[in-house]
């Protein structure tokens, strides 16, 4: 048997965290049995479904590398599909055309309440056999009324229901229109899913999906509910706890490769193993590995392995989406040092490309003001004479690389009579403006000669304004 899992999203905002797991689980699953990953839309609620939804969940997926096999399929364009499997639940009186009100619905609910039962539908419409006049019918399917439904989940173990339980569920609204229950049980059978996997928040549409699969005389998938993802308060991950939509981690300056990664390890596990390459992953995943319990999202976690994995990159690789920060900060980037220079400088202090960026700044333009605590520690009458003499040997400088940078900063402190620190900052201060910068070396490297010689002027001018 190939295995074949599938990824289902509704298209009604972004590709989220959890969304992103659940379709990384079910493309490794299927990568690790040599099998089919499906991309399926699930679209058939037009008023929240948008275009934009949809290009969101393609943008998301592409940047993490989940490429698929089949689709994507969009469930508005198989309405005849399904039309077709519930006129032949009707005719084989499998399914009933139910006419009941709402306020008739809502009355037989009330009641229920008041004899302490739960809330549910009580089969009244289901051996009518004549219309009503003027009332459009929904269609419920006729859920077995004795036995139990038997679920062996993958991840929470056997779940059983007993069917008393299960009212009969509306598989087409009263326009015809097929619900989210039966088109998902009719796509699965026709793209023969084998392997289910999506959140736990699924698993009490479970039973009624698997009546419905025994009723259309499909093949039962192996079925494997994963548990939520929380925020660090243990509630459920939201907006409030910060980035959870997947383009937003990209814009925030993670890389795919880190995401994957921590994304990976959010309930599944390998031993103490951390820092897993995509081939490992795809070796060792197994969804029967995945944890019941629910997992905790741990920004510092991530931010470590993005480090991990920015530390590791080529710089070619980190170029494209540098200068894109760059530019998001308004860095002129074009006429700053070569961004792979700044990669190999930068990528040991930065946990993030944002980071980086913003680190490296002041070697794409000059900066507005002094920070001016830096300025008055760094910035006096003393330094002014040690920068005076440092610049008439940076002038003298054949060759402005980071070995002959370094030597001359050392043998001008020399010089000067002084340790390397107290020329070392203040010369920090007036390269970058504040007190805070790669080695000054590297710094003096990346803002070059002739802006280097200028920043040391318009710290001499500020030293001089100040005594």
């Amino acid at each position: 048997m190939s295995v074949r899992t599938r990824f289902a999203p509704s298209p009604t905002g972004y590709l989220h965290v959890g969304g992103a797991r659940t379709a990384l689980f079910c493309w490794l699953y299927a990568r690790h049995h040599k099998g089919q990953f499906i991309l399926r839309v699930e679209d058939t609620d037009r008023a929240r479904s948008t275009d934009a939804a949809v290009n969101a969940i393609m943008d998301g997926m592409n940047w993490l590398q989940l490429d698929w096999d089949e689709g994507p399929y969009f469930q508005t364009e198989r309405m005849s599909i399904y039309k077709e499997h519930v006129d032949k639940l009707v005719d084989e009186d499998k399914a009933y055309h139910c006419y009941c009100s709402r306020e008739e619905l809502e009355q037989m609910r009330t009641e229920q309440r008041a004899t302490g039962e739960n809330p549910r539908y009580d089969g009244r419409c289901r051996d009518r056999r004549t219309p009503r006049p003027g009332v459009a019918p929904v269609v419920r399917f006729k859920n077995p009324l004795h036995g139990d439904v038997v679920l062996g989940d993958q991840i929470l173990g056997e779940v059983r229901v007993v069917n008393s339980q299960l009212d009969d569920l509306i598989i087409a609204r009263s326009d015809g229109t097929p619900t989210y229950n039966f088109t998902v049980v009719v796509d699965d059978i026709l793209m023969r899913i084998t392997h289910v996997i999506r959140g736990n928040d699924h698993v009490n549409n479970t039973p009624r999906q698997l009546n419905l699969i025994d009723a259309l005389g499909g093949e039962r998938p192996l079925f494997a509910h994963v548990p939520m993802i929380h925020g660090a308060d243990g509630r459920k991950l939201s907006k409030r706890h910060g980035a959870v939509s997947v383009m937003q981690f990209r814009d925030e300056g993670y890389l795919s490769d880190a995401l994957v990664n921590y994304l990976a390890r959010l309930g599944w596990s390998h031993g103490d193993q951390e820092i897993f390459s995509r081939t490992e992953l795809v070796e060792l995943f197994d969804i029967t590995d995945v944890n019941k319990a629910a997992s905790v999202f741990d920004a510092d976690k991530l931010g470590w392995l993005n480090q991990h994995y920015i530390k590791q990159a080529s710089a070619p690789s980190l170029t494209a989406e540098l200068r894109q920060q760059l530019i998001r900060l308004g860095g002129e980037w074009s006429a700053g040092p070569d961004l792979g220079s700044v990669i190999e400088v930068q990528r040991d202090r930065s946990k993030t490309l944002v980071e980086m960026a913003q680190k490296s700044l002041f070697a794409f333009h000059d900066f507005d003001a002094f920070d001016e605590k830096a300025a008055s520690k760094h910035l006096t009458a003393a330094s002014g004479v040690l920068l005076a003499a440092l610049r008439v040997d940076l002038c003298a400088l054949d060759a402005w690389t980071a070995s002959a940078l370094d030597a001359v900063v050392r043998s001008s402190a020399e010089a000067s009579g002084v340790k390397l620190g107290a020329l070392a900052q203040p010369l920090r201060v007036a390269l970058t403006g504040g007190a805070a910068s790669p080695p000054i070396d590297e710094t003096l490297l990346l803002v070059g000669q002739a802006r280097s010689l200028a920043c040391i002027d318009r710290a001499l001018v500020r030293i001089g304004s100040s005594t």
